[in-house]
């Protein structure tokens, strides 16, 4: 039986920068092959042509697909499924799915509709990720310009909601398995500090809300969450069962490229932590949460190795998840240690860490 491939959904207002993110993930794919779904539509295709045209072997054109019928939370029977029913279908598939929507389309359809006979043993929501605009959503606008996500709402003839931008911003809130603060390099440090606090007090219990700008996430952080959220629509309900539409993320986008920025992972950091051998791996996997948690770590993996057991323990943290399993015997000139790499927002306190893993 195949494995379902993870695909990741990536929901945001008009200019918050979903494209940006997704073409540094690219740059960065480190060896995945990615293909993507994106939400345009009206006579630019202005998303697809950025990524198409980035040069990397992870954003060949045919693994790039635009749907340019209108929100993608309201086409979902006509549009979603038979583009991702083709995706899978394909003899080289994926191994792994991106899909940027539309700014006004509420991400919550959209996860529900991973849960279609047709597809539903096939592909699983790796994550949903919501880009915000961190300046605009302190100064309560929660669009760069909201001029141009009305005249998007004018231009999609399919769409069938209207919402006001606050209500659709707590939706994508409220849907998320991770928020993206972007454009933090223009706040301060109280502005960010507040946004973080306003946005995790707002989201579902064990949301991480992370900093970065120009989108430059560690793709490590973004993909590889293994939330399987179709088998969670409960906990992320719409609060606001009419929804809105807005597409094209990168008029903004590009004129935030215009902005010369370094695109490396300054807000993240991440480091090696050796241990000897563990002889519990519950007690082991229960500790490791429970420094995650005191530490606000984003990401915790690497192998250990079990007294007494010839097979090496992988371990996968994601926020206070934990998974583990044995993968293969040790080599006869490997050594029999612990290694887990830490991934987290710049300012780790990496002593206090790697103290709390060696007890």
């Amino acid at each position: 039986m195949q494995q379902k491939i993870p695909a990741t959904i990536v929901t945001g207002f008009l200019g918050a920068g979903k494209t940006t993110l997704i073409r540094h993930m690219l740059q960065n794919a480190n060896g995945r092959r990615i293909a993507l779904i994106i939400n345009e539509f009206g006579d630019l295709g202005v998303d697809g042509d950025i990524l198409k045209g980035c040069g990397e072997e992870t954003c060949r054109e045919e693994d790039v697909v635009e749907l340019s019928n209108g929100c993608i939370c309201c086409t979902v029977a006509d549009d979603f499924i038979p583009t991702l029913e083709k995706l899978l279908a394909r003899e080289n598939r994926p191994d792994h799915i991106v899909i940027e929507t539309s700014g006004l389309a509420l991400p919550q359809p959209l996860v529900r509709a991973f849960n279609w006979p047709e597809i539903s043993t096939k592909v699983t929501v790796d994550g949903v990720v919501t880009v915000v605009d961190g300046k605009a959503v302190l100064e309560g606008r929660f669009a760069h310009n909201v001029a141009a996500v009305d005249a998007q709402r004018a231009q999609d003839e399919n769409l069938d909601h209207e919402t006001p931008l606050s209500e659709l911003f707590e939706d994508q809130v409220t849907c998320a398995d991770m928020i993206v603060i972007n454009k933090t390099d223009l706040l301060n440090d109280a502005e960010s500090d507040r946004l973080v606090a306003s946005l995790s007090a707002d989201s579902r219990k064990g949301v991480h809300v992370v900093r970065t700008s120009m989108g430059a996430l560690p793709v490590e952080v973004l993909l590889g969450q293994g939330i399987g959220a179709e088998a969670d629509l409960g906990s992320r309900h719409e609060i606001h069962h009419h929804h809105h539409h807005d597409d094209d993320d990168d008029a903004e986008d590009q004129t935030e490229a215009d902005h010369h920025h370094d695109h490396d992972h300054d807000e993240f950091e991440s480091f090696v932590v050796t241990l000897p051998e563990i002889t519990d791996p519950l007690a082991f996997a229960e500790m490791v949460a429970n420094t995650i948690r005191q530490h606000d770590i984003l990401r915790l993996k690497g192998f250990a190795a079990v007294a007494g057991k010839p097979m090496r323990m992988t371990v996968q943290a994601v926020g206070p998840r934990i998974d583990t399993y044995f993968d293969r015997p040790f080599t006869a000139n490997e050594p029999r240690e612990t290694r887990l790499v830490v991934i987290g927002q710049a300012g780790l306190d990496r002593v206090a860490i790697e103290k709390a893993l060696h007890t």
